[in-house]
């Protein structure tokens, strides 16, 4: 889903990273739309440049919400002082998955590549679930606003954001459609994975829509559909919805 000419600028073209993005402007079933300027999504923000920090600062950010594992955070830290940053690790586990796979003595594909990424989606929710629910917590209170990020701002951010798209009752295919939009606007880390081939490091630098169905048929299989895992596993029932929307949609 494309922006309307007179619709806010969705994607921030930023020199110190990438894959910075609106959550704005996505219709509800209802016929609202999600506020713009609320919600962002990025990849890590520990290399900003002057000019990014700027562009930042006209946004008003508040607050950032960050998934990524402890050394990944501790080798890039937020370049913004003023931005208070809220730790919700995930422990990446996709490229030692692989290495695992390639000291056995099995020469690495990219059937390999993408099904340690779908077990890695698979992860977040069985494993990781306390982390969004935490996330939900915080959405519930007044810290936008604000901007959620991993260290690509792709998987852990991608299915974060799905979650709260999916929760203000945006349609499954423009969440696809922003899910994927990461395939346009996230640069790859040359030196991520260095020893991968580069068959694997391109799976692992993008996004495909079995990703992210991997962790929704676990939801499935585990709570039974996703109504329930928001309320039984993340806490939004009825009430904390209806603060979110209130919160996050106009119209």
């Amino acid at each position: 889903m494309s922006d309307s000419p007179a619709s806010p600028t969705r994607h921030f073209n930023l020199s110190g990273a990438s894959n910075f993005r609106d959550l704005g402007g996505y219709p509800t079933s209802d016929g609202r739309t999600v506020r713009w300027r609320q919600i962002f999504r990025s990849n890590h923000l520990g290399h900003l440049s002057d000019d990014d920090v700027s562009v930042l600062r006209e946004l008003g950010l508040r607050s950032a919400f960050d998934f990524r594992g402890t050394e990944e955070r501790a080798a890039a830290l937020c370049g913004m002082p003023e931005i208070s940053v809220h730790s919700l690790p995930v422990e990446p586990t996709v490229v030692a998955a692989l290495r695992a796979i390639a000291a056995a003595g099995t020469p690495l594909s990219t059937e390999h590549a993408i099904e340690v990424m779908r077990d890695s989606y698979r992860s977040y929710v069985q494993n990781n679930t306390q982390r969004f629910r935490a996330l939900f917590a915080h959405l519930l209170e007044d810290r936008a606003p604000l901007v959620i990020h991993c260290t690509a701002g792709k998987d852990r951010t991608g299915f974060a954001c799905a979650l709260i798209l999916h929760t203000l009752g945006v349609s499954d295919d423009i969440i696809s459609e922003d899910y994927l939009l990461t395939n346009r606007f996230y640069r790859r880390d040359p030196n991520s994975g260095s020893d991968l081939p580069d068959e694997v490091k391109q799976v692992l630098g993008s996004v495909q829509e079995s990703f992210l169905a991997a962790a929704f048929e676990v939801i499935d299989a585990e709570y039974g559909d996703l109504e329930s895992y928001l309320r039984d596993g993340l806490g939004i029932g009825k009430a904390e919805r209806a603060h979110l929307e209130a919160r996050y949609l106009q119209g």
